[in-house]
């Protein structure tokens, strides 16, 4: 088959430079999380268990005078932190990456992708900002509701080619992949990792005070919707003044649709699409399921990983490419993506110090102490900054909402914040920083695939986020002026 064998470069791929920039950020981040661990005073609140999470006891905090955290655990930390309770994620994430990289060489391969990106330039060529802001609006809805996160990765790509086949760039795809979905978060209305969770922990009716936050969704939906809008605009008119001009060369050539028609009458690339897509598909039954069922990604990530590793398989079946020749594209796929691994361990392997360090706890206890007689439109800024610093060191929106919330909701009531705007802080501080750290092993296995830099994703985004924090702090000021519950 000529899909099949035309080109050996197919697939994903990560940028070398970009992998060894992040590595080296990440490198520096554990020696300096190993120096705070040497240098601040170490010290732990009592654990409770509370619905199967620990959490937190208020006025139990304890210095440990006798506790230093040994420099060899410092060192050894990449390999001691996979047995460590913070593992768990990191290995799914490492094996669904495997998989998914294995699966996208195969549908590039055989000529998957570019049917899907000529369906959709058929069908939107002369009304692409159509199709931007609807992309933007599920990919957000998905997050908002679902929790949706991780699974993100796996439109990246493909959202990526249809970005560039339209005459944007890979940020553009970045921006209707990632991007958006992370933002969900911020914009959360019946998300079960943030808003159930810090609900419950606050003693909340479920899902309460749901009008603010469907305002707020409608606010980050505008401004990332009109960031994008603006920037793709700039760049149709000139694509030199796209940031990653020189980067995304190579794969401009690679999605130009100059053969729409004949891809499209090809019958065996369209069964091949329809298996991928059907597979797909229950990948989305399983996601909400997982969401009514409240299961934390119990069925969604497995199924995720299965399911596209299934339907490119499938795919690339029905499409002529079988036997061996499947086996060992599959398996030059996933090599490609293997580079990441290291980045995940590392992101582990920082969270592994810090808990083992006990210094968290002490950090928790000074910033707590912080908050005492202040004004509550200063209070809900300092909540605001502590769960952005935590999200440094702890993805997991609920991990956090365990460690501070203990802490958190009887301080509000003392400092004249509702716990209902306690819950809207903790979104709009978790979904904001979800892509703004190195220690986010989403975002680096995601620029790494388009082969931008730390540095040049922060130059592309950073007005984004000082748009979002604005926004925010408006929205937090609102909440303390009306007494928001």
């Amino acid at each position: 088959m000529e899909n099949a064998n035309k080109n050996d470069s197919l697939g994903l791929s990560l940028n070398k430079k970009t992998m060894a920039m992040i590595s080296l950020v990440l490198v520096v981040i554990l020696a300096f999380i190993g120096f705070l661990t040497q240098t601040l005073p170490r010290g732990e609140y009592q654990i409770i268990d509370q619905d199967g999470h620990e959490a937190i006891v208020d006025g139990t905090y304890t210095v440990l005078e006798d506790y230093k955290m040994p420099l060899w655990k410092i060192i050894l930390s990449p390999i001691l932190c996979l047995g460590s309770s913070y593992a768990g994620t990191g290995v799914a994430i490492i094996g669904i990456i495997v998989l998914i990289g294995g699966a996208f060489l195969i549908l590039d391969k055989c000529g998957i992708l570019k049917y899907i990106m000529a369906t959709l330039i058929k069908k939107y060529s002369n009304k692409k900002y159509t199709l931007m802001a609807t992309v933007l609006f599920v990919c957000m809805a998905l997050s908002s509701t679902a929790g949706v996160l991780e699974e993100s990765i796996t439109l990246v790509p493909i959202a990526v080619a249809v970005s560039l086949a339209l005459g944007w760039d890979s940020l553009v795809g970045l921006g209707l992949s990632l991007v958006s979905i992370a933002w969900g978060f911020t914009a959360a209305t019946f998300n079960p990792f943030n808003v159930v969770t810090v609900q419950k922990l606050a003693d909340l009716e479920v899902f309460s005070g749901l009008w603010l936050r469907l305002i707020v969704f409608v606010g980050v939906y505008v401004i990332l919707f009109l960031f994008l809008y603006f920037y793709a605009r700039k760049i149709e008119k000139d694509p030199t003044k796209s940031l990653v001009y020189e980067s995304d060369r190579a794969l401009r050539e690679k999605f130009t649709m100059t053969d729409t028609e004949a891809i499209l009458g090809n019958d065996n690339i369209r069964k091949g699409t329809r298996a991928f897509v059907t597979c797909i598909l229950i990948d989305a039954i399983f996601i909400v399921l997982d969401f009514v069922f409240s299961l934390g990604g119990v069925l969604s990530l497995p199924a995720m990983g299965i399911l596209f590793t299934v339907g490119g398989l499938l795919a690339g079946h029905f499409s002529g490419l079988k036997g061996k020749n499947l086996a060992t594209s599959f398996f030059k796929g996933a090599k490609t993506i293997a580079p990441a691994i290291p980045l995940i361990v590392f992101v582990i392997a920082i969270s592994y110090v810090l808990n083992e360090g006990k210094i968290m706890h002490t950090i928790l206890y000074e910033l707590n102490n912080a908050m005492h007689g202040v004004s509550p439109f200063i209070a809900i800024f300092i909540l605001f900054a502590v769960i952005a610093v935590l999200e440094f060191f702890i993805g997991s929106g609920t991990a956090k909402a365990f460690l501070i919330m203990p802490l958190v909701a009887p301080l509000s009531d003392l400092v004249g914040i509702t716990r209902q705007s306690v819950v809207t802080t903790f979104c709009l501080a978790d979904g904001f920083t979800n892509l703004l750290y190195p220690t986010s092993g989403i975002m680096i296995i995601a620029i790494g695939l388009i082969g931008v830099s730390y540095g040049k994703w922060i130059k592309w985004s950073w007005k984004l986020f000082l748009l979002e924090f604005l926004f925010s702090a408006a929205i937090m000021l609102f909440m303390v002026a009306i007494n928001y519950k």
